[in-house]
Protein backbone atom coordinates (compact mmCIF):
# COMPACT_ATOMS: atom_id res chain seq x y z
CA UNK A 1 0.00 0.00 0.00
CA UNK A 2 1.31 3.50 -0.81
CA UNK A 3 1.76 5.92 2.09
CA UNK A 4 -1.07 8.33 2.78
CA UNK A 5 -0.15 11.98 2.35
CA UNK A 6 -1.05 14.68 4.83
CA UNK A 7 -2.28 18.11 3.74
CA UNK A 8 1.14 19.54 4.72
CA UNK A 9 2.94 17.10 2.40
CA UNK A 10 0.48 17.83 -0.41
CA UNK A 11 0.97 21.59 -0.04
CA UNK A 12 4.73 21.10 -0.23
CA UNK A 13 4.49 19.07 -3.45
CA UNK A 14 2.01 21.43 -5.08
CA UNK A 15 4.07 24.59 -4.58
CA UNK A 16 4.35 26.60 -7.80
CA UNK A 17 2.17 26.30 -10.89
CA UNK A 18 -1.53 25.73 -10.20
CA UNK A 19 -4.57 25.73 -12.49
CA UNK A 20 -7.83 26.43 -10.69
CA UNK A 21 -10.24 23.47 -10.57
CA UNK A 22 -13.81 23.76 -11.77
CA UNK A 23 -16.07 24.76 -8.86
CA UNK A 24 -18.75 22.22 -9.83
CA UNK A 25 -16.21 19.39 -9.87
CA UNK A 26 -15.11 20.36 -6.36
CA UNK A 27 -18.74 20.32 -5.21
CA UNK A 28 -19.31 16.89 -6.79
CA UNK A 29 -16.15 15.55 -5.16
CA UNK A 30 -17.17 16.89 -1.77
CA UNK A 31 -20.56 15.20 -2.15
CA UNK A 32 -18.87 11.90 -3.07
CA UNK A 33 -16.69 12.19 0.06
CA UNK A 34 -19.82 12.49 2.22
CA UNK A 35 -21.34 9.41 0.63
CA UNK A 36 -21.09 6.46 3.09
CA UNK A 37 -20.38 4.25 0.07
CA UNK A 38 -17.66 6.56 -1.29
CA UNK A 39 -16.29 4.91 -4.44
CA UNK A 40 -12.70 5.49 -5.61
CA UNK A 41 -13.75 4.86 -9.23
CA UNK A 42 -16.35 7.65 -9.01
CA UNK A 43 -13.71 9.98 -7.56
CA UNK A 44 -11.30 9.09 -10.37
CA UNK A 45 -13.98 9.75 -12.99
CA UNK A 46 -14.71 13.20 -11.54
CA UNK A 47 -11.04 14.16 -11.22
CA UNK A 48 -10.32 13.06 -14.80
CA UNK A 49 -12.77 15.75 -15.97
CA UNK A 50 -10.65 18.57 -14.55
CA UNK A 51 -7.27 19.78 -15.79
CA UNK A 52 -6.04 21.28 -12.51
CA UNK A 53 -6.96 18.36 -10.27
CA UNK A 54 -5.69 15.78 -12.78
CA UNK A 55 -2.37 17.59 -13.01
CA UNK A 56 -2.08 17.80 -9.24
CA UNK A 57 -2.81 14.07 -8.89
CA UNK A 58 -0.13 13.13 -11.44
CA UNK A 59 2.36 15.51 -9.86
CA UNK A 60 1.91 13.86 -6.47
CA UNK A 61 1.95 10.23 -7.64
CA UNK A 62 5.11 10.88 -9.71
CA UNK A 63 6.83 12.77 -6.89
CA UNK A 64 9.77 11.40 -4.84
CA UNK A 65 7.32 10.47 -2.06
CA UNK A 66 6.29 7.41 -4.05
CA UNK A 67 9.56 6.51 -5.81
CA UNK A 68 7.78 4.70 -8.63
CA UNK A 69 9.91 3.02 -11.29
CA UNK A 70 7.60 4.14 -14.13
CA UNK A 71 6.01 7.54 -14.72
CA UNK A 72 2.22 7.40 -14.36
CA UNK A 73 0.16 9.10 -17.08
CA UNK A 74 -3.22 7.49 -16.38
CA UNK A 75 -5.35 9.59 -14.04
CA UNK A 76 -7.44 6.56 -13.00
CA UNK A 77 -4.29 4.61 -12.13
CA UNK A 78 -2.88 7.57 -10.19
CA UNK A 79 -6.04 7.91 -8.11
CA UNK A 80 -6.02 4.19 -7.34
CA UNK A 81 -2.38 4.32 -6.25
CA UNK A 82 -2.94 7.33 -3.98
CA UNK A 83 -6.02 5.92 -2.29
CA UNK A 84 -9.16 7.66 -1.06
CA UNK A 85 -7.66 9.47 1.95
CA UNK A 86 -4.77 11.10 0.07
CA UNK A 87 -7.08 12.12 -2.77
CA UNK A 88 -9.57 13.62 -0.32
CA UNK A 89 -6.73 15.62 1.27
CA UNK A 90 -5.75 16.87 -2.18
CA UNK A 91 -9.29 17.97 -3.01
CA UNK A 92 -9.59 19.73 0.34
CA UNK A 93 -6.27 21.51 -0.26
CA UNK A 94 -7.60 22.88 -3.54
CA UNK A 95 -10.95 23.81 -2.01
CA UNK A 96 -9.36 26.10 0.58
CA UNK A 97 -7.24 28.03 -1.92
CA UNK A 98 -10.10 30.47 -2.40
CA UNK A 99 -13.18 30.66 -4.55
CA UNK A 100 -13.01 31.92 -8.11
CA UNK A 101 -14.85 35.11 -8.97
CA UNK A 102 -17.77 35.00 -11.41
CA UNK A 103 -15.58 36.66 -14.05
CA UNK A 104 -12.88 34.01 -13.57
CA UNK A 105 -15.40 31.22 -13.96
CA UNK A 106 -16.78 32.73 -17.18
CA UNK A 107 -13.34 33.33 -18.69
CA UNK A 108 -12.19 29.79 -17.88
CA UNK A 109 -15.45 28.13 -18.92
CA UNK A 110 -14.45 27.69 -22.54
CA UNK A 111 -11.06 26.29 -21.57
CA UNK A 112 -12.56 23.72 -19.19
CA UNK A 113 -15.23 22.62 -21.67
CA UNK A 114 -12.78 22.42 -24.57
CA UNK A 115 -10.17 20.43 -22.62
CA UNK A 116 -12.71 17.85 -21.47
CA UNK A 117 -14.30 17.38 -24.90
CA UNK A 118 -10.94 17.07 -26.68
CA UNK A 119 -9.76 14.51 -24.11
CA UNK A 120 -12.89 12.42 -24.65
CA UNK A 121 -12.65 12.72 -28.44
CA UNK A 122 -8.98 11.71 -28.28
CA UNK A 123 -10.02 8.49 -26.55
CA UNK A 124 -12.52 7.70 -29.31
CA UNK A 125 -9.97 8.41 -32.06
CA UNK A 126 -7.20 6.41 -30.36
CA UNK A 127 -9.46 3.36 -30.19
CA UNK A 128 -10.60 3.83 -33.77
CA UNK A 129 -7.08 3.88 -35.21
CA UNK A 130 -5.88 1.03 -32.99
CA UNK A 131 -3.58 3.05 -30.71
CA UNK A 132 -3.16 1.03 -27.51
CA UNK A 133 -2.15 3.89 -25.19
CA UNK A 134 -5.65 5.30 -24.88
CA UNK A 135 -5.07 6.80 -21.42
CA UNK A 136 -2.13 8.80 -22.76
CA UNK A 137 -4.23 10.13 -25.63
CA UNK A 138 -6.81 11.25 -23.06
CA UNK A 139 -4.15 12.86 -20.86
CA UNK A 140 -2.62 14.85 -23.73
CA UNK A 141 -6.07 15.95 -24.85
CA UNK A 142 -6.82 17.18 -21.33
CA UNK A 143 -3.47 18.88 -20.75
CA UNK A 144 -2.34 20.21 -24.15
CA UNK A 145 -3.69 23.73 -23.53
CA UNK A 146 -2.69 23.89 -19.85
CA UNK A 147 -0.78 27.11 -20.55
CA UNK A 148 -3.98 28.94 -21.56
CA UNK A 149 -5.52 29.55 -18.09
CA UNK A 150 -2.15 30.61 -16.67
CA UNK A 151 -1.73 33.23 -19.40
CA UNK A 152 -5.34 34.31 -18.91
CA UNK A 153 -4.60 34.96 -15.26
CA UNK A 154 -1.49 37.02 -16.05
CA UNK A 155 -2.37 38.89 -19.26
CA UNK A 156 -5.54 40.97 -19.25
CA UNK A 157 -6.17 40.80 -23.00
CA UNK A 158 -5.08 37.20 -23.54
CA UNK A 159 -8.50 36.16 -24.86
CA UNK A 160 -8.01 38.72 -27.65
CA UNK A 161 -4.49 37.39 -28.29
CA UNK A 162 -5.86 33.86 -28.73
CA UNK A 163 -8.51 35.08 -31.17
CA UNK A 164 -5.92 36.95 -33.23
CA UNK A 165 -3.67 33.87 -33.22
CA UNK A 166 -6.39 31.56 -34.53
CA UNK A 167 -7.41 34.15 -37.14
CA UNK A 168 -4.02 34.09 -38.91
CA UNK A 169 -4.31 31.97 -42.05
CA UNK A 170 -0.64 31.39 -42.88
CA UNK A 171 1.12 31.74 -39.54
CA UNK A 172 1.28 29.30 -36.65
CA UNK A 173 -0.89 30.15 -33.65
CA UNK A 174 2.13 30.19 -31.36
CA UNK A 175 4.06 32.50 -33.71
CA UNK A 176 1.35 35.14 -33.42
CA UNK A 177 1.34 34.77 -29.63
CA UNK A 178 5.12 35.19 -29.57
CA UNK A 179 4.82 38.38 -31.59
CA UNK A 180 2.10 39.83 -29.37
CA UNK A 181 3.11 38.74 -25.85
CA UNK A 182 6.70 37.38 -26.22
CA UNK A 183 5.65 33.88 -25.19
CA UNK A 184 2.93 31.35 -26.03
CA UNK A 185 0.61 28.83 -24.38
CA UNK A 186 2.54 25.81 -25.71
CA UNK A 187 5.78 26.92 -24.04
CA UNK A 188 3.97 27.69 -20.79
CA UNK A 189 2.14 24.36 -21.04
CA UNK A 190 5.46 22.55 -21.45
CA UNK A 191 6.66 23.90 -18.11
CA UNK A 192 3.31 23.07 -16.50
CA UNK A 193 3.76 19.48 -17.70
CA UNK A 194 7.28 19.38 -16.27
CA UNK A 195 6.03 20.71 -12.95
CA UNK A 196 3.43 17.91 -12.92
CA UNK A 197 6.20 15.32 -13.50
CA UNK A 198 4.75 14.20 -16.83
CA UNK A 199 7.09 12.08 -18.98
CA UNK A 200 9.39 13.95 -21.32
CA UNK A 201 7.64 12.95 -24.54
CA UNK A 202 4.30 14.16 -23.13
CA UNK A 203 5.81 17.54 -22.21
CA UNK A 204 7.37 17.74 -25.68
CA UNK A 205 4.02 16.94 -27.29
CA UNK A 206 2.42 19.80 -25.35
CA UNK A 207 5.23 22.09 -26.51
CA UNK A 208 4.97 20.98 -30.15
CA UNK A 209 1.22 20.65 -30.64
CA UNK A 210 1.17 23.59 -33.03
CA UNK A 211 4.26 22.29 -34.90
CA UNK A 212 2.86 18.93 -35.99
CA UNK A 213 4.17 19.01 -39.57
CA UNK A 214 7.69 19.60 -38.29
CA UNK A 215 7.41 16.66 -35.89
CA UNK A 216 5.98 14.32 -38.55
CA UNK A 217 8.83 15.18 -40.92
CA UNK A 218 11.49 14.17 -38.36
CA UNK A 219 12.56 10.57 -38.93
CA UNK A 220 14.07 10.38 -35.46
CA UNK A 221 10.98 11.72 -33.67
CA UNK A 222 9.31 9.35 -31.19
CA UNK A 223 6.53 7.40 -32.98
CA UNK A 224 4.35 7.48 -29.86
CA UNK A 225 4.62 11.26 -29.73
CA UNK A 226 3.77 11.50 -33.44
CA UNK A 227 0.68 9.36 -32.99
CA UNK A 228 -0.43 11.25 -29.88
CA UNK A 229 -0.09 14.56 -31.74
CA UNK A 230 -2.04 13.40 -34.77
CA UNK A 231 -4.81 12.10 -32.50
CA UNK A 232 -4.85 15.43 -30.68
CA UNK A 233 -5.11 17.49 -33.87
CA UNK A 234 -7.99 15.38 -35.15
CA UNK A 235 -9.73 15.71 -31.78
CA UNK A 236 -9.20 19.48 -31.73
CA UNK A 237 -10.77 19.80 -35.16
CA UNK A 238 -13.67 17.48 -34.36
CA UNK A 239 -14.39 19.46 -31.19
CA UNK A 240 -14.04 22.80 -33.02
CA UNK A 241 -11.31 24.22 -30.82
CA UNK A 242 -10.88 26.95 -33.43
CA UNK A 243 -14.41 28.12 -32.64
CA UNK A 244 -14.49 27.50 -28.88
CA UNK A 245 -11.15 29.13 -28.05
CA UNK A 246 -10.32 31.02 -31.23
CA UNK A 247 -13.80 32.34 -32.06
CA UNK A 248 -13.14 31.64 -35.76
CA UNK A 249 -15.32 30.11 -38.45
CA UNK A 250 -12.44 28.38 -40.27
CA UNK A 251 -9.85 25.99 -38.84
CA UNK A 252 -6.82 27.39 -40.68
CA UNK A 253 -4.36 25.11 -38.90
CA UNK A 254 -6.29 21.95 -39.80
CA UNK A 255 -6.39 22.91 -43.47
CA UNK A 256 -2.58 23.10 -43.46
CA UNK A 257 -1.94 19.79 -41.67
CA UNK A 258 -4.96 17.62 -42.58
CA UNK A 259 -3.39 15.65 -45.43
CA UNK A 260 -0.26 14.80 -43.45
CA UNK A 261 -2.18 13.86 -40.31
CA UNK A 262 -4.61 11.58 -42.13
CA UNK A 263 -1.80 9.99 -44.14
CA UNK A 264 0.19 9.24 -40.98
CA UNK A 265 -2.84 7.63 -39.33
CA UNK A 266 -3.84 5.73 -42.47
CA UNK A 267 -7.25 7.37 -42.69
CA UNK A 268 -9.04 8.48 -45.84
CA UNK A 269 -11.10 11.67 -45.82
CA UNK A 270 -14.23 9.52 -45.94
CA UNK A 271 -13.10 7.53 -42.91
CA UNK A 272 -12.27 10.71 -41.03
CA UNK A 273 -15.69 12.17 -41.88
CA UNK A 274 -17.28 9.03 -40.46
CA UNK A 275 -15.15 9.40 -37.33
CA UNK A 276 -16.25 13.02 -36.97
CA UNK A 277 -19.88 11.93 -37.19
CA UNK A 278 -19.30 9.29 -34.52
CA UNK A 279 -17.82 11.92 -32.21
CA UNK A 280 -20.73 14.29 -32.84
CA UNK A 281 -23.19 11.50 -32.03
CA UNK A 282 -21.52 11.27 -28.61
CA UNK A 283 -22.40 14.94 -28.05
CA UNK A 284 -18.82 16.16 -28.35
CA UNK A 285 -18.11 19.40 -30.16
CA UNK A 286 -21.82 20.16 -30.29
CA UNK A 287 -21.69 23.45 -28.35
CA UNK A 288 -21.23 26.45 -30.64
CA UNK A 289 -19.50 29.32 -28.84
CA UNK A 290 -18.97 31.45 -31.94
CA UNK A 291 -20.96 34.64 -32.07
Amino acid sequence: MPPELSQEQIQSILQGISIPPQPQILVDLQMEQLNPDCDISNIAKLISQDVGLSGAILKIVNSPFYKLSNTITSIQQAVSLLGVNSVVNLVNAHSIKGALSDDDIISLGRFWDSAMEIAQASTVIAKQIGFNQVDEAYTLGLFHNAGVPLLMSRINNYADVIQQSYACEYRRITETENQLIKTNHAVVGYYVGKSWNLPRYMCEAIHEHHHVLKVLQKDEADSTKKTLLTILKMAEHCCASYRVLGQQEIDHEWLQIKDNVLLYCGLSEYEFASLQEQIRELGLGAIDYYN
